[in-house]
């Protein structure tokens, strides 16, 4: 018999993950606040649920893909929440990324109602979580971190343990301080090196063969290269979220961060045009238009 797994949030994260637990053999029951995103599960042979509490009410391990504090406190809290279900013994992975307040809040309930919450944070695109690629910072409880191991390893392609709950959160955070840099400097080498006359396909071949290569140069400079950003695997807008959070966190430690600070200025940018649901890589058209770089063909 195929085990069960809950899946609360079939976004462009959900979907994914969704999608690749039924292929590695688990059968899904998920719930999405929208019917389309449902029906999206239902073709891929997963099986639909009438709310958080229905999803608990019959799987024993649930991962919670949510966009907002507001959908985590739904999810937790809500008439048809999570604790609404009177069910004890489940465990709940909870990989979206919110502030840490948040996340104890819900893990503070969750914990004498006999609900595991675990922090479970992920790195990677909607594009990289499509193929599996994904890597899953893991903390909480580590005997329940233990007993979904199989489960992180249907949807990720690393798995993580990095302590007691919240650490997934703040290994995150530092990981998307890099995201964040990283996007607008391979955007920076790229618009320097097209301002000098080399082609963009050239400039991303020499680079990630080279030393100067970094993960986000080669899965958002093929993007850069074209100049089309209009199938986002992350929209600037939604990436706001993750910027002011590395801020908050930082400025709670009273730690520095004057690159992403610098970085973040660039995305803003982005948004002043109107860009706020183009993939971020379109930060290498604000970068091109302060160089005054006008590229005929972008293909």
């Amino acid at each position: 018999m195929k085990q069960k797994i809950g899946m609360i949030g079939l976004g462009i994260m959900g979907s994914a993950m969704a999608g690749n637990l039924i292929e590695a053999g688990f059968e899904v029951i998920g719930y999405d606040i929208l019917p389309q995103q449902i029906k999206d599960l239902e073709s891929k042979k997963g099986v639909a649920a009438e709310s958080c509490k229905d999803v608990a009410q019959k799987t024993d391990i649930i991962i919670s893909s949510l966009p907002s504090v507001k959908a985590l406190h739904e999810t937790v809290f809500g008439e048809q929440g999570l604790l609404a279900s009177g069910r004890k013994g489940i465990i709940l992975i909870e990989t979206s990324t919110l502030n840490l307040d948040a996340k104890n809040e819900a893990y503070q309930a969750l914990t004498p109602a006999g609900i595991v919450m675990l922090d479970c944070p992920l790195s990677g695109t909607g594009a990289q979580a499509a193929r599996k690629d994904l890597a899953i910072y893991v903390s909480g409880d580590k005997e329940a971190c233990e007993r979904c191991d199989a489960v992180f390893k249907g949807f990720t392609r690393s798995v993580l343990y990095a302590g007691e709950f919240g650490m997934g959160t703040k290994l995150k955070f530092v990981n998307n301080l890099l995201v964040t840099i990283h996007n607008v400097s391979a955007a920076e080498a790229f618009v320097l090196g097209m301002k000098a006359g080399l082609d963009p396909q050239m400039i991303y071949e020499a680079v990630t063969t080279g030393s100067g290569s970094s993960r986000m140069f080669e899965v958002r400079g093929p993007l850069m290269i074209a100049g089309d950003y209009d199938e986002p695997t992350m929209k600037i807008d939604v990436y706001q979220k993750d910027i002011k959070l590395i801020a908050e966190f930082a400025n709670d430690l009273q730690c520095p961060i004057p690159l992403h600070s610098a970085s973040a200025q660039i995305y803003t940018a982005a948004l002043a045009h109107g860009w706020d649901k183009k993939d971020t890589a379109a930060v290498c058209s604000v970068l091109e238009e302060m160089a005054v770089l006008k590229r005929t063909d972008k293909s």
